[in-house]
């Protein structure tokens, strides 16, 4: 039976995750994995969870498995709003931070209209926006600088210098330890976005699951709070609490989240109510806090032997970033590389990485990958690098004849 005729006119426009299908087809325990977003298991505050699950129980009952309010429970709202020094009514909570992205693309876009971001951005809010038949555009350069282009990230070097069209809606940005890229933007590119955004009049998606993972640098104000009259400021509990729970949050404008509100009552009618209430518990207990010391030591100590081993294995002609904090970093190869093409000879091998070039809105830049620091065990990382180091070469030596 043909069931092409069934299907709407967006699923044309729906993009396949190269990172999903690479969970589909392997075992990511049989193989060295710098694909995926994973955090370190060894972060999940397992004891607590369990010690907070029987206290939820006691304190809620019944209450915690029942339907609750499409914005949240009050609970896990009040603990963000003092948190993060916001009004409790301009907290919404979703159903991942995943799902703010794509609530935001629901609301906002109609096809044709132009999403504006950096170039690399993250995967998952392309699938989104070209899900809605929206038109993605790189940022003006002097918008952004060592953001788009800066000696930390030469893979920008050839930028897209399009500037905003008249149907612009919003722009999207990951500002701190950006994934893929690991950079983060500085306060004049935070100050200068929102002068952008201001003169175009533009609202600002901030998209911020990292942000409390720095293991370096000076912590910087976030763009919501320079234009909290434009900016919807997105969180997750999945790097700072554990991914399973799927929970996120919103913060911006209350006449924002009211179409929010509407949008999400047809998506999942509330976010899991055991979920928010033991998440409430978490952050508003301090067992948040005490979680996050530890797993930012962890993180700091993977960052920094990644890049020691990169600097140790890789040959000659690779760069690669520097995050001040987050889960990935960038990595750049000679032009002659392709990672897509190389990409079975290396699982093959038993390595997995993401090729960069599904992070560009052109799919160019395809001499480059993304790698996460935060799955693999310390013990397995350095195989894992030298494994991948080994295949570069190959890979140069099949496209030069030469051994790199």
């Amino acid at each position: 039976m043909d069931y092409q005729r069934f299907f709407s006119d967006d699923v044309p426009s729906f993009m396949r995750s190269p990172v999903r299908e690479i969970f589909r087809k392997v075992d990511l325990s049989a193989i060295y994995s710098f694909a995926g977003g994973y955090p370190d298991a060894a972060t999940f505050p397992l004891e607590d969870i369990a010690r907070l699950s029987s206290e939820v129980i006691a304190k809620y009952g019944a209450r915690a498995f029942q339907y609750g309010a499409t914005q949240g429970v009050p609970e896990l709202r009040e603990v963000i709003s003092r948190r993060y020094g916001v009004p409790v009514e301009r907290v919404q909570i979703t159903t991942s931070s995943q799902q703010g992205i794509d609530v935001c693309a629901r609301v906002f876009l109609n096809p044709g209209d132009v999403v504006l971001t950096t170039n690399p951005a993250y995967l998952g809010a392309l699938q989104s926006f070209k899900a809605y038949r929206a038109e993605v555009r790189a940022l003006p350069e002097e918008v952004l600088k060592s953001t788009v282009a800066c000696e930390d990230a030469p893979f920008c070097s050839a930028r897209d210098k399009a500037a905003a069209a008249s149907n612009a809606k919003f722009i999207y940005i990951v500002p701190d330890f950006c994934n893929p890229s690991g950079v983060t933007m500085t306060l004049e590119e935070r100050k200068a976005l929102v002068e952008y955004a201001r003169r175009d009049d533009l609202l600002i998606v901030e998209d911020s699951p990292y942000r409390e993972l720095r293991y370096s640098g000076n912590e910087l104000p976030t763009i919501y709070s320079i234009a909290p009259e434009r900016t919807l400021h997105l969180g997750s509990f999945s790097k700072i609490f554990a991914p399973g729970f799927r929970l996120g949050w919103i913060i911006a404008d209350p006449a924002l989240l009211e179409q929010i509100y509407i949008c999400k009552q047809a998506l999942d009618l509330c976010p899991p109510i055991f979920d928010q209430y033991l998440a409430a518990e978490f952050m508003g207990s301090g067992a948040l806090d005490r979680n996050l010391t530890k797993s930012i030591a962890l993180y700091r100590d993977k960052r920094d032997y990644m890049l020691e081993l990169l600097e140790r294995y890789m040959p000659d002609g690779v760069n690669w970033t520097h995050p001040e904090g987050g889960l990935f970093l960038f990595v750049t190869l000679p032009p002659e590389i392709d990672t897509i093409a190389m990409y079975d000879s290396a699982l093959s091998a038993g390595v997995a990485y993401v090729a960069g070039s599904f992070f560009f809105i052109d799919g160019s830049h395809r001499n480059t990958m993304r790698l996460n620091f935060s799955f693999l065990s310390r013990e397995r990382m350095e195989a894992g690098v030298q494994l991948l180091a080994s295949e570069i070469r190959k890979a140069a030596g099949r496209e030069t004849g030469r051994i790199i």
